[in-house]
């Protein structure tokens, strides 16, 4: 006989938050959502969720609640705030699969807890694809005993999943370290492609020759044949989440004193594209403004 699933919560259907529920409400899950936006509520409730006026009531008809949130601000209101979680009546697991950096996550960890509340930062990476598909690469940390009590539900929407250390935070800390080298990988080829283009150097056959050769990376086999060189643009991650990101992994960085010479030069850059406007635009466009110093546009013919 199949066990019946137990009643989750979700709080956070945005572009990653609502592919997350839909997997788990696929894989037979009982959802509660809660989301500022009514028409993300009304696309999951017409997919069988139960909807909720509040994050307090979410955690009041669910025992393990999921967020995925996209700012810090937006995060401590949902599990501390007048309305928030803490105060619900029947959750004891937090999971949140936002990016918020390790300081947040250590300060609701300890928040929660004071509410007999165990938290999990739990931060995923794959995109949108990812969470679509159900195949995410999930980073874990928290008490051992709370990942252990949840590893079916990581697994209903992970592919990949990874137990960092029961430190509160040590997961968003794997989590920011990889969104710097992602940034930095995307701001380095961008320099590339568009130095190619001012030599003149057709910018599919230099495609072709790093990806066959030692400087390919994860912007030169992914985000730039699919979204830089058609000028797409359509990775579906703003500039302002990236920027957030490296900005939380230098934070930590400069609290355990660790000289980020690399990395302060990589949020340098994309904090020029914030400065010109480019904070809602997709994290691909950051070429455009080293375009626009030299004259040049990097454009794909396939």
């Amino acid at each position: 006989m199949t066990q019946e699933k137990q009643v989750l919560g979700f709080i956070g259907l945005g572009a990653m938050g609502s592919p997350i529920a839909q997997v788990l409400l696929a894989k037979g899950y009982p959802l509660v959502v809660h989301d500022l936006d009514p028409e993300a509520v009304r696309c999951l409730v017409d997919l069988g969720a139960q909807s909720a006026s509040s994050p307090r009531e979410v955690a009041s008809r669910a025992g393990t609640v999921l967020v995925s949130l996209p700012d810090l601000d937006a995060t401590r209101d949902v599990a501390l705030g007048d309305a928030g979680l803490a105060l619900g009546t029947e959750i004891k697991t937090y999971i949140d699969l936002s990016t918020t950096g390790p300081r947040v996550a250590r300060e609701i960890a300890a928040g929660l807890e004071k509410h007999g509340i165990t938290a999990l930062d739990a931060p995923v990476t794959g995109g949108i694809a990812g969470a679509t598909q159900g195949v995410l690469t999930i980073i874990v940390s928290g008490p051992q005993a709370a990942f252990d009590a949840c590893g079916d539900i990581f697994q209903a929407f992970g592919r990949h999943v990874f137990f960092v250390g029961e430190q509160p935070g040590q997961a968003q800390t794997v989590k920011v370290i990889n969104n710097l080298l992602s940034a930095t990988a995307i701001a380095a080829t961008s320099e590339a492609f568009v130095l190619g283009a001012k030599a003149g150097i057709d910018p599919d056959i230099l495609l072709d020759v790093i990806n066959n050769g030692t400087g390919r990376n994860t912007a030169s086999d992914d985000k730039f044949p699919r979204s830089v060189l058609p000028r797409k643009f359509d990775f579906f991650a703003r500039t302002e989440i990236m920027y957030k990101d490296i900005s939380l992994c230098l934070q930590e960085a400069e609290t355990l004193e660790v000289p980020m010479w690399v990395g302060n030069s990589v949020k340098q850059l994309w904090g020029y594209a914030m400065s010109q406007g480019a904070a809602k635009q997709d994290m691909t466009t950051l070429i455009t403004h080293l375009e626009k110093w030299t004259g040049v546009e990097v454009r794909g013919k396939r």
